[in-house]
């Protein structure tokens, strides 16, 4: 992964490249990946660093996705199941098996939850992390001690991912550099190229040295998650916002807040959200809000 020689790939004036994406979070960098290991040609441009954005700000979960079961969204739940289960065998260095505890206060919730769960774990089939079991309230303070006793009816366990959201994407940019992709941090995309009307390149500027250079591509992917009007504008200038950002909030609590390897989740908060507190480097993330913004920003607070 030497600049200097990636770069030297963008100064060749008869170089089309078959696809240009714009943005180096995980969609962008999968898109690279996915191109460049099925033969196609690709640059991927990031002006900043890799993951800046949503993708190192994660809740550090590989979840199949238990809130969208409640919704009845089977196909969604299916294929992240299978993602889930394709992550974990693909970089068991960064994904692992992460147990969970949904604690009842309500006797029908062990039932209403274990049943969910149970069938969560078969749409899984042969990529499964391990078997949900319902359990009784001492085993379940036993397991997380830190849990209000009063009144709980029994205990939830459950198996879902967990993973380094950061360190799998800097996985995916050297993977798709030994490829052949043509990956870089710091470039800005500053304007797109046009032919009769239609999208054929980009315009990047080394933000390093501040060389500006034209890119052929015959597609270009749009890929900066909340920035994606701002590559729009310039696409059509003046058209209507298409993304309204929102903003999560995670709380990093000390690890005796739980004093537990096992996650909490609790799936419906009072205010109607689904919360996680999971140990992460022996601390406790706690999350997430879900606030509308304005406007996107590169240093969110």
């Amino acid at each position: 992964m030497k600049r200097e020689s990636i770069i030297s790939q963008l100064y060749d004036k008869d170089k089309i490249f078959d696809f240009v994406v714009i943005g180096g979070g995980a969609t962008g960098l999968g898109v690279a990946l996915d191109a460049a290991t099925r033969g196609y040609s690709v640059a991927l441009f990031e002006r900043s660093d890799f993951t800046k954005g949503t993708s190192s700000r994660s809740t550090k979960l590989v979840h199949g996705g238990v809130r969208y079961l409640a919704q009845g969204d089977i196909a969604l739940v299916r294929e992240a199941l299978r993602e889930r289960g394709l992550l974990r065998h693909n970089a068991p260095h960064l994904v692992k098996d992460q147990l969970f505890l949904i604690p009842c206060y309500r006797w029908w919730e062990g039932p209403f939850y274990t049943i969910g769960l149970v069938l969560y774990d078969l749409m899984a089939r042969g990529l499964s992390l391990g078997r949900s079991v319902c359990i009784g309230p001492k085993r379940a303070i036993r397991t997380i001690p830190m849990l209000r006793r009063e009144g709980m009816t029994a205990g939830v366990l459950y198996h879902d991912g967990q993973f380094d959201d950061s360190r799998l994407a800097i996985n995916l940019v050297r993977t798709a550099v030994d490829a052949g992709a043509c990956v870089l941090n710091y470039m800005n995309v500053i304007s797109l190229l046009k032919e009769e009307g239609k999208i054929s390149g980009v315009q990047v500027r080394d933000e390093e040295t501040g060389a500006v250079c034209s890119i052929q591509a015959r597609s270009v992917i749009n890929a900066t998650g909340v920035f994606a009007d701002d590559i729009l504008q310039m696409d059509k200038p003046g058209n209507r916002p298409t993304v309204r950002p929102s903003q999560g909030v995670h709380l990093i609590l000390d690890a005796s807040f739980l004093k537990s390897d096992c996650a909490v989740m609790i799936p419906k908060t009072s205010d109607g959200r689904v919360l996680f507190a999971v140990p992460w480097h022996n601390k406790v993330v706690v999350g997430t809000t879900d606030t509308l913004m304005e406007s996107a920003d590169t240093e969110p607070v």
